[in-house]
């Protein structure tokens, strides 16, 4: 893949040759308090009512640069952590341009208005959103400059536009043809078309095929660079010393043992997110940082910071969880039948703080000068960060570059709302500068500073009261959740956090099963910074929702495909849960094979992000007593997504997303909290799947369908664990209501 900053400077030598400035697209779409409530910034600076094909998300210069010889970069508005939308964007908007796909490359947007997310409103890569919202955007991108370049084609050789043919990157006509490179500058500056024909899906050639990603033989081969593989002339490294509990400050420091460590170049004070105080140490490379930052004699001052204690938390939020907390919208019926049903089923569950652990340790590199100052990373959020760091290194926003790189994972963790680490790292560079040093910096996470100075999923606590009958009817289901709420104090607050409900904490419940719930919620405020974990809430309200229907379906001796999709009945939104279930079922063979002795069935099936995975797996049990763990023996998915772009990409997904929900079950698979200090900091002690841990079989299966696609960089990992739990209840007897699982 070419280097995302070479892409930009490439298309701003382009914009500056067509008369067009790089800097009149920059417009601020975040100020202040951010959110949804930017929209109108937005509109602003999309030219508001601007008749189609003026808006600077529809620019193709912005997007499709092609070199004379054919070679065809296409630029994507999101950042890629390894779901794929580099090559999916790629494919939509080829697919309209016809390009020859053997010469595509691809590269990364940056913070200007025209890399937004056309329908939010602002620079995002989260929420599997990125091919769902841009499909359209990059299918009329392809067809625009395809158009575009026809009719410089025509203007050269003298004829109508209508007698030639565009396809696989050569125009041709009337005796004539020549590759794309021939006509792009002069196709850029015809005016961008308002109106574009897009093909008829079946005429695709490139959107539904599997097809392996651009960068692919990069990243197998170890030649793909990652933020952390960032080098700049001159470059220093950086490491921060942060307190034990969060939100200390530094009380004294004796920096002269570190000083004297060989290749130290200074030990500055710097301030942290959410009020905070650390300690930097600049050296020549990373080692020589980290063994100064050993030789470091800190005291801390950690008067008035509250000290979490997963213990203490874990006995507030099941008291908590017995008392009536805020209304959720939309989930207030009348539930008050449960405590009449002849069946009743009362379960507290219980879901444990969670690091990330991407692969890629967290690195941000600042190139800070007097009148601009350039930053690459892997950001999730470039535009909300270019705001922030601004502000931090006391620069206006057009004076900041964020130049996006690929990243090695994320799941959510490089989308802090208050850019949380490349603040920090924007602040070591403010402190060298004033310290007489400036020089550009890359600032350096370990594993272990991850694992105990990171943000978290939050610890979560359900507690669930359901009557029914001997029929599997629910006459009621009173819910309650206690969870840290993720946007509440966020800049994006506004954005999902409405009448004292964080829609993150209870997207999932219910649907899509036609039951009398009431559901109410508690945000308790705790000194533990907590973010979305991929796929967000419904890493655990999927859990809660496809465990307890399983024990409803076990307790009225039913099956439990046939009664979720009896429960389904009436639903008019469950089309898509009841073909990704039978999708898994005819995969898998369930009810059609018998089982070896010792192993059992597992269902659920769960909507997020708008697209459905269902999953029917096979497992079994080793080990004794307490010791005991289940074996995965066979997953089978079935995938509703709307139209597939790249069946490939939708499958690597789910297999991945499969893998780290396993994960989540396996003892010591947490983060706890004593006295306000993370007990783990690496892998050694937080259990993490490995190959041996993986299934024999695995399959996914995609329901076909012509509809819009939605996104699938988090709908997979949801429903596996729940499938898990209840092949594991019936192989054992017990229910699992607490991840990890823990056996008697």
């Amino acid at each position: 893949m070419l280097n995302p900053s070479f892409n930009i400077k490439s298309i701003d030598r382009q914009l500056s040759g067509h008369g067009q400035s790089r800097r009149a697209f920059v417009a601020t779409t975040i100020g202040g308090t951010v959110g949804l409530a930017l929209l109108p910034g937005f509109a602003a600076a999309q030219g508001g009512a601007a008749k189609p094909g003026s808006k600077p998300t529809e620019q193709p210069l912005a997007f499709v640069s092609i070199t004379p010889d054919g070679t065809t970069t296409i630029l994507c508005n999101r950042m890629d952590m390894g779901q794929g939308v580099e090559t999916g964007l790629a494919m939509i908007c080829a697919e309209e341009l016809d390009a020859d796909w053997s010469k595509v490359r691809t590269g990364f947007g940056d913070q200007q208005a025209k890399y937004v997310d056309p329908l939010f409103g602002m620079h995002i890569t989260g929420g599997s959103n990125s091919i769902k919202n841009s499909y359209q955007q990059y299918r009329e991108l392809g067809a625009r400059t395809k158009a575009m370049l026809v009719t410089a084609a025509a203007q050269a050789w003298g004829m109508p536009a209508a007698s030639l043919k565009a396809e696989n990157g050569v125009i041709s006509g009337a005796g004539k043809s020549a590759g794309y490179g021939e006509f792009f500058d002069a196709a850029m500056k015809q005016p961008v078309p308002e109106a574009v024909a897009l093909k008829d899906p079946k005429a695709f050639k490139l959107i539904g095929q599997p097809t392996g990603l651009v960068v692919g033989k990069a990243k197998s081969t170890g030649t793909q660079a990652y933020g952390m593989d960032v080098h700049l002339p001159g470059m220093a490294i950086a490491v921060i010393q942060r307190p034990p509990v969060f939100n200390g400050k530094v009380a004294k420091l004796d920096a002269s043992e570190a000083l004297k460590i060989k290749g130290v170049k200074a030990v500055l004070p710097v301030p942290l997110d959410r009020g905070g105080q650390g300690v930097a140490v600049v050296a020549s490379g990373y080692w020589a940082a980290k063994k100064g930052r050993d030789a470091l004699k800190v005291d801390w001052d950690l008067a008035g910071v509250a000290k979490p204690d997963t213990k203490a938390l874990t006995a507030q939020y099941l008291a908590l969880a017995k008392t009536p907390g805020t209304q959720a919208p939309k989930l207030a019926a009348d539930a008050s039948g449960w405590s009449k049903a002849p069946k009743r089923i009362t379960a507290d569950f219980v879901f444990p703080y969670l690091n990330h652990a991407q692969m890629e340790p967290l690195a941000c590199t600042v190139d800070l000068k007097d009148d601009r100052c350039d930053f690459y990373y892997a950001s999730q959020m470039p535009g909300i960060d270019a705001m922030n760091l601004a502000k931090t290194v006391g620069l206006k926003p057009e004076q900041v570059q964020i130049n996006v790189q690929m990243a090695g994972g994320g799941f959510g963790r490089r989308a802090t709302p208050a850019t949380e680490w490349p603040r920090e790292a924007a602040g070591v560079a403010v402190a060298l500068a004033k310290a007489g040093q400036r020089m550009p910096v890359k600032v350096i996470w370990s594993r272990e500073d991850d694992v105990k100075a990171g943000y978290y999923r939050p610890m979560t606590v359900h507690r669930a009261e359901i009557g029914f009958d001997a029929g599997g009817k629910v006459l009621g289901w009173q819910h309650r959740i206690v969870s840290q709420s993720i946007l509440k104090g966020s800049p994006l607050e506004g954005f999902g956090y409405k009448d004292g409900v964080d829609g993150t904490t209870v997207e999932g419940m219910r649907e899509p099963y036609e039951i009398p719930m009431n559901l109410s919620v508690h945000h308790p405020d705790v000194n533990v910074p907590v973010l979305w974990w991929r796929s967000v809430g419904s890493t655990h309200t999927a859990y809660v929702m496809e465990t307890l229907v399983d024990e409803i379906a076990f307790s009225t001796k039913q099956d439990p495909v046939a009664y979720r999709l009896k429960l389904m009945e009436g639903n008019a939104k469950a089309d898509r849960h009841r073909a990704a279930l039978q999708a898994a079922v005819d995969k898998s063979g369930y009810g059609k094979r018998k089982l070896k002795p010792g192993q059992a069935w597992g269902v659920a099936v769960h909507e997020s992000f708008e697209s459905v995975v269902a999953y029917i797996v096979v497992a079994s049990m080793k080990g004794k007593g307490k010791d005991r763990q289940p074996v995965l023996q066979e997953v089978h998915a079935g995938v509703h997504c709307n139209l597939c772009v790249n069946p490939k990409s939708v499958e690597t997904q789910v297999q991945g997303a499969a893998i780290m929900a396993l994960g989540t079950t396996m003892p010591t698979h947490h983060v706890t909290f004593k006295d306000g200090v993370v007990e783990q900091s690496n892998f050694y002690d937080i259990a993490m799947p490995r190959m041996p841990d993986a299934p024999k079989v695995m399959t996914v299966s995609i329901v076909p369908s012509s509809d819009p696609p939605k996104g699938m960089g988090e709908p997979g990992l949801p429903a596996l664990a729940p499938a898990l739990a209840n092949a594991v209840a019936r192989l054992t007897g017990q229910r699992q209501r607490e991840l990890p699982f823990r056996f008697a």
